[in-house]
């Protein structure tokens, strides 16, 4: 597209339309046209709904292009309360399973799936020794997660 056109912009039978002083019209077909429409209808103002539709669309595509799975995963992850408690636990440093165990007062089972969940995020590291198994915060962002997810709270 090549500059601003200046005309009449309206919503015609689902279809965003630019009336020129010439009368001819045009389509905008850039940008999905029900958005600008119900923008439109919301902002009053259908110039204004195609720009904002616009910069919508381009952030999108950003987000998109980003992928947000691996964020999900993530927040997925510390989502649970006893996985919060285990990265909690891991910010005074490393910890061997039956540690953490006994503080959750969980089993074993349940222990190693929570931090194989917290592994597979990335957010806590595995060491062996034998035949114990040693987990640490894998981050120092870790923690700043956590720190922040207070401070939100608080902020309430």
């Amino acid at each position: 597209m090549s500059g601003p056109r200046k005309g009449l912009t309206a919503c015609l039978f689902g279809k965003v339309i630019l009336i020129t002083p010439t009368n001819e019209t045009i389509e905008d077909s850039e940008i999905d046209e029900d958005a600008i429409c119900s923008l439109a209808r919301l902002i009053g103002d259908a110039d204004k709904a195609r720009a904002r539709t616009r910069k919508l669309a381009s952030l999108m595509k950003n987000i998109e292009m980003e992928g947000p799975q691996g964020e999900v995963e993530i927040f997925k992850a510390a989502a649970d309360p006893c996985r919060l408690r285990i990265l909690k636990l891991l910010k005074e440093g490393e910890l061997c399973v039956c540690e953490i165990m006994t503080a959750l007062k969980k089993p074993q089972s349940s222990t190693s799936h929570h931090l194989s969940i917290l592994r597979e995020a990335g957010l806590v590291k595995e060491r062996r020794d034998g035949k114990w198994s040693y987990y640490r915060l894998a981050d120092g962002a870790v923690v700043e997660m956590v720190k922040q997810a207070r401070a939100l709270k608080k902020k309430q």
